[in-house]
């Protein structure tokens, strides 16, 4: 739970979106089917393990798709989460929480450089270095249960792969925000790929397997963000679909969906998108 309340705001898109725009958008849209053969990112859960890194995360993880997507699968880069949580000042506190939007501010300057998973195969400037847990709430996986919040890595501003950290920056464009009508998230995702966003964690989310997520009992514990990647419909009920950053032992394979356009803990209410340069 490491999205720290309040904080700064990317601008909003101005724009309307007009009738035709509108009719476009599907009933059922998943950025796993319409670009996961040429960029794999969009697939990829990660995990952020014993640390409120999930402002990074989810940032990071955006980031690595939009970069391949808006390419056409030409450009790959694993943007790094370990550079965002430690290296970003302007964020927040690191292991100990931090701002959606900043991150997405620090995209467009100074720039994030690429990095691998943990204990991956070593590729990249600035891989994580803290290794996955378990994020279940009654039971165990194959990690180990998470222990306490863990202090944030020191930012060493220095490749472990020999390259020039400053040279290595991958930047935006320009960072925004589509706004909370659902069908501005809709069409920005369908034309450059999966937003962040975040929503308010009671203790029933903890126990999700599968299904559409609707907040039923529990107290609140905290902000979290996460990848919103499409959407669907589950009978008559609407959702997105959501990829977590507890790894793919939580939940369905490490996605969920959460009621769509009702303001469901608050999953629409702080989309934060850019453009890469």
């Amino acid at each position: 739970m490491g999205v720290l309340p309040g904080g700064p705001r990317l601008p909003v898109l101005e724009e309307n979106l007009t009738p035709e725009q509108i009719a476009a958008i599907p009933t059922d849209f998943d950025a796993r089917k319409q670009w996961g053969s040429i960029c794999p990112s969009v697939s990829e859960v990660r995990d952020q393990a014993n640390c409120g890194s999930c402002w990074a995360f989810g940032a990071v993880e955006a980031m690595t798709d939009r970069i391949c997507i808006l390419s056409n699968g030409t450009k790959q880069v694993h943007i790094s989460a370990e550079d965002m949580n430690s290296c970003c000042d302007t964020c927040g506190m690191g292991c100990d929480g931090g701002y959606p939007s900043a991150a997405w501010d620090y995209w467009q300057s100074p720039g994030i450089v690429d990095g691998a998973n943990y204990k991956l195969t070593p590729t990249g400037c600035y891989p994580y270095s803290i290794p996955n847990c378990d994020h279940h709430l009654n039971d165990t996986g194959k990690y180990g249960p998470c222990p306490p919040v863990q202090d944030t890595p020191d930012c060493t501003s220095k490749c472990v792969n020999g390259r020039d950290f400053t040279a290595s920056k991958n930047k935006a464009s320009r960072v925004y925000s589509p706004g909370s009508n659902p069908a501005m998230i809709q069409n920005d995702i369908m034309n450059n790929g999966p937003v962040e966003a975040d929503l308010t964690v009671y203790q029933d989310f903890l126990s999700y397997r599968t299904g559409v997520y609707r907040h039923t009992w529990g107290p609140e514990l905290g902000g979290h963000a996460i990848k919103v990647l499409g959407w669907g419909v589950d009978g008559t009920t609407p959702y997105w679909i959501v990829a977590n950053s507890w790894n793919e032992d939580w939940g369905n394979q490490g996605y969920f969906n959460i009621l769509r356009g009702r303001g469901e803990c608050g999953i629409e209410s702080d989309i934060n998108a850019g453009i890469p340069a």
